[in-house]
């Protein structure tokens, strides 16, 4: 039987794939909800509309947790049923942060799409998943592009894309269905673990804020995001116009005069540009502020600065990497 769920959710991508073609989709999953709920409403929509699609399923396990080899028996069996393939990877080396094993995840979720050419990644984060990723952001103290950074549709390449389809759902949501249909959720036990700070936002900061400071502070926290993704959005395009003014025909540089005329926020966004689309690397705040300092401030000397193996080096009017 549908649910408002399963409309809102088949909404959502029809507008982003295209049906009629054949598609291939990576899911995501570890066994809890939020993956269950997505594994059942792909199934149903591609069951109820007789869609030509090909789904895999991959878990990643970092295995932190001490029954971990118990949860991927358990998503084995539920994908066994189901008929679907499970594709199974193991971290070899426990990484010792959230972050660190975000990094991991996402990587090897990546490349195991472009090995099998899928095009599209769907992962099961939801509206609390959002929330809670802007907040540690955040604290963190970065910038817009992380406190915004888990969006619903992420255009990786010509070929592969990242869609979160559950983005618009709560947990409240997603609890609802799962037990509707009485899916058979695995209990993660690291979920009540408070030196993971997920968990301390989760079950301690925003129950706070919403007792103590105002009522449905999820709500006025998207309506945050929704504006900053906007404004982000127009950043990023003039970024990539100015980067694209500003680089040299054959060189590995940067006419920093054409840089230095535009808004600080634009010469930021121009060099992580550059520095990522060509060495694969992303600037730190120390070292940021430095460049732009020599742009700023550089009168027609030769000045070298070095950072880890790279060096950038201004002469002239231009910004050179090497």
């Amino acid at each position: 039987m549908d649910t408002y769920l399963h409309y809102n959710f088949y909404s959502y991508i029809n507008k982003i794939l295209d049906f009629s073609r054949s598609s291939s989709m990576l899911i995501a999953v570890s066994g809890g909800q939020d993956s269950l709920c997505l594994i059942k409403l792909i199934q149903d929509i591609v069951n109820k509309h007789k869609l030509t699609v090909n789904i895999g399923y991959i878990y990643v396990d970092h295995q932190w947790k001490k029954d971990s080899k118990q949860q991927i028996k358990h998503l084995i069996n539920l994908l066994k049923i189901k008929q679907a393939a499970l594709s199974i990877y193991q971290i070899k080396e426990i990484p010792n942060s959230e972050l660190a094993a975000r990094n991991i995840r996402y990587k090897i979720i990546i490349q195991h799409a472009i090995k099998y050419n899928y095009s599209i990644i769907m992962t099961g984060h939801t509206n609390t998943d959002q929330i809670e990723t802007f907040l540690l952001q955040l604290i963190r103290g970065n910038g817009i592009d992380a406190v915004t950074s888990l969006n619903k549709h992420r255009i990786l390449n010509n070929h592969l894309q990242i869609i979160r389809p559950l983005i618009n759902f709560s947990r409240s949501d997603i609890t609802w269905f799962c037990r509707k249909f009485t899916l058979p959720i695995w209990s993660d036990i690291s979920n009540y673990e408070y030196n993971i700070n997920r968990n301390r936002l989760r079950n301690e900061l925003l129950p706070y804020l919403n007792k103590y400071f105002i009522f449905n502070v999820e709500k006025q926290i998207n309506y945050f995001l929704n504006i900053s993704d906007i404004e982000n959005e127009y950043i990023k395009q003039n970024a990539i116009k100015l980067y694209l003014k500003s680089r040299h025909k054959t060189n590995l540089a940067l006419n920093y005069w054409i840089i230095k005329q535009q808004h600080k926020a634009l010469q930021v966004r121009v060099l992580q540009i550059f520095v990522y689309h060509n060495f694969n690397k992303t600037l730190t705040k120390n070292i940021l502020n430095k460049l732009l300092n020599l742009i700023q401030n550089n009168k027609n000397n030769v000045h070298i600065l070095k950072w880890k193996n790279l060096n950038f080096k201004i002469n002239i009017n231009w910004l050179y990497f090497y």
